[in-house]
């Protein structure tokens, strides 16, 4: 079998492996599509992602879609297509037991935070934990199903923001993320959806996916104190700082995009005046589900999705991924 390993700052090889055996309570998974994600292009073009280095060879990729190939409990039948929920839970804690993406000592395919690291799924075979696994419906496809880990984040951000998504909505930033909340915030019959983004290829993606407006960052105003719920999905420090800007009073700011591990420049000052809150996202819990019902039903959500290369160009694949100007979501396919 070939894997894709991550060795270091943009070197990144295809190399043969030994097809797994799986042990009891796990599956052997045949993978046939893998999502690049925001954290995959720090692993690959940095060597890192915040603080997590890599320190051996590292298989990345926690979004995907496959077919069980073997199951020694016989509960899969082989062929049977999947995509996986990529979380281990870790030591429950009082108070956010309905919250377990947030207790410590859990870890996530595809991530460098442990060591020895939690290797991904970028490989033609992989071993999971039956519990993992959701069964797609019959009419999702094996590349469409890839989309739900990603479109879990986005359904969890909503989740975070409130029951009540009110009739108006921003989302600053139209990467891949950002579309699927554009897409999750359209599917959940929000009535005015505006997106703002610095390039025009992202808005034209946003538009296609159900944004009712479009905001071209730095020609665009972007209006101020109008949205009772903002999604900030770029990270960029400037973005936050107009995400406070455009809350309505006693709005809410769902912060989506990663921000540096660092002291960064951001106006807050919005955000006592106008009794805006700031909700942090990570990742999901119990939204994969949905996410694969959502997929299933709203199958324009597969839009997001503008290329798909062979793992034998996945060094092709991660410089398209990380050009916003070119790109939605790229798969890589094996």
């Amino acid at each position: 079998m070939k894997g894709l390993f991550i060795h270091g700052a943009e070197d990144m090889r295809l190399e043969d492996l030994t097809i797994p055996e799986p042990a009891d309570g796990e599956v052997l998974l045949r993978v046939r599509y893998v999502g690049i994600c925001g954290s995959d292009l720090h692993y690959y073009f940095h060597g890192k992602n915040g603080e997590n280095l890599v320190r051996e060879p590292f298989a990345p990729g926690h979004e995907f879609s496959a077919t069980v190939e073997a199951d020694p409990s016989g509960e899969w039948a082989k062929g049977t297509p999947v995509t996986v929920h990529p979380a281990r839970y870790g030591t429950p804690v009082d108070g956010i037991a309905d919250r377990p993406h947030l207790w410590p000592g859990g870890d996530y395919l595809g991530s460098a935070a442990d060591f020895p690291h939690r290797q991904g799924a970028a490989a033609e075979y992989v071993l999971v934990e039956k519990p993992m696994l959701r069964e797609l419906p019959e009419g999702l496809s094996l590349r469409d199903g890839a989309l739900a880990e990603p479109l879990g984040v986005a359904l969890h951000a909503l989740t975070v923001a409130g029951g009540d998504l009110g009739d108006r909505a921003l989302v600053l930033g139209a990467g891949p993320v950002g579309l699927l909340v554009v897409a999750a915030l359209a599917a959940r019959g929000v009535e005015h959806v505006v997106v703002g983004d610095i390039q025009e290829a992202a808005l034209e993606r946003a538009r296609a996916l159900g944004a009712h407006e479009t905001l071209l960052i730095g020609r665009d105003d972007v209006p101020t104190t109008a949205y009772p719920v903002v999604f900030e999905c770029s990270g960029a420090p400037a973005s936050l700082t107009q995400a406070v800007v455009s809350a309505a009073r006693a709005g809410v700011v769902v912060q989506v995009g990663m921000l540096a591990d660092t002291t960064i420049g951001v106006n807050l000052a919005p955000l006592v005046t106008k009794e805006v809150q700031l909700r942090g996202s990570l990742r999901f819990s119990t939204e994969l589900d949905d996410a694969v019902q959502l997929l299933a039903t709203h199958p324009s959500i597969s839009q997001v999705v503008t290329h798909v290369f062979p793992a034998t160009e996945a060094v092709a694949a991660f410089e398209t991924a990380k050009d916003s100007a070119a790109s939605g979501k790229v798969l890589i396919e094996f």
